[in-house]
């Protein structure tokens, strides 16, 4: 797969696309009937497409997403960094990803500017899939029919797809977010199609739990909507390195406070594993959530119950459903 980031200058043979285009926060089992219409597969929702032999399948998002440039300062909302949304996006199949710098430049296009300078004349795309609910120019000034009307007049294609519900309501990024918050990810992961996942670099940290008997694999959640503080089950990809697989362990999310102030991270065990992670990048699915963030009296209180929290999770993890395809849920 690859990532174009920007819209001027894109090569010849990375032109002529069929994309999907929205932000994709979580990549749910919404986004992914978005993303089979640009595949040319309307079956599943009964809609009849006309096959364009040779077209790549795309993406065209934001990044960053536009909510963190007009509302710098609201909580972390977002369920995937952008490089969780590529693994998550070449797993399915894309192609190509044109990751579009949002600032100030792109905020100011009107509807029909940016139908004809970024997706007419910048990349170059024969076909367009948008949810029901899209807007996109300044202000969000246009709409779904709207773009089907500019796609008519530059040249494209465009297909607007109908929002995916469930008999408890519409998939949505805000209801996974619930899902999380609450300590749920089985439910998050029914909405998303696959199990909820934290990528990025393994860091540095403060290797206490090495200490302890129980060496982490440290990653930031800056950014990132914070699930339900305390401990899962979880299985963990390792996407770089000499120790590339999946492995089972426990993690724990949250601030540790038994160890004073600290920011928000994730903090995973791989169950008999040794090896160095440092700087490798990791992939780690929530499976199960075992129990709330706990402040312990004694480091030898804190190792009881990590011993216990590795046997449920061990338990949780033998019953759980192999990962045929990684990254998705069953």
């Amino acid at each position: 797969m690859q990532i174009v980031r920007g819209w001027s200058g894109v090569d010849a043979h990375l032109r002529g696309a069929s994309v999907a285009m929205g932000n994709f926060d979580g990549v749910h089992l919404g986004h992914r009937s978005v993303i089979d219409l640009a595949r040319r597969d309307g079956a599943p929702l009964g809609i009849d497409l006309t096959r364009r032999d040779g077209a790549p399948l795309g993406i065209v998002t934001f990044e960053p997403h536009p909510r963190q440039v007009f509302a710098p300062h609201a909580p972390p909302f977002r369920l995937m960094n952008a490089e969780t949304r590529a693994n998550r996006m070449a797993r399915l199949g894309v192609e190509i990803v044109y990751e579009l710098p949002f600032g100030p430049d792109l905020a100011e296009l009107g509807a029909e500017a940016f139908a004809r300078e970024v997706l007419a004349e910048g990349l170059g795309v024969s076909h367009v899939v948008v949810g029901a609910d899209f807007c996109f120019g300044k202000g969000r000034s246009g709409n779904a029919a709207a773009l089907r009307d500019l796609g008519a007049a530059l040249g494209f294609d465009v297909t607007i797809a109908p929002l995916l519900g469930r008999e408890d309501g519409t998939v949505s990024s805000t209801a996974i977010r619930r899902a999380l918050t609450d300590g749920r990810p089985g439910d998050a992961a029914a909405m998303l199609g696959h199990w909820h996942r934290i990528d990025g670099a393994v860091l540095h940290g403060e290797k206490r739990g090495r200490d302890l008997g129980y060496p982490t694999a440290n990653m930031s959640i800056d950014g990132l909507h914070p699930p339900r503080f305390g401990v899962y089950a979880v299985r963990a990809e390792v996407l770089s390195g000499p120790h590339r697989g999946v492995h089972d362990g426990a993690a724990s999310i949250g601030v540790r406070p038994m160890f004073g102030e600290n920011a928000a991270n994730l903090e995973t065990y791989l169950f008999d594993f040794a090896g160095d992670l440092y700087d490798a990048h990791m992939s780690v699915a929530l499976i199960a959530f075992l129990r709330g963030e706990e402040r312990f009296d004694s480091l030898a209180a804190l190792t009881r119950q990590m011993e216990r929290d590795c046997a449920q999770a061990r338990a949780v993890l033998a019953d759980a459903p192999p990962l045929s395809i990684l990254g998705q849920a069953p």
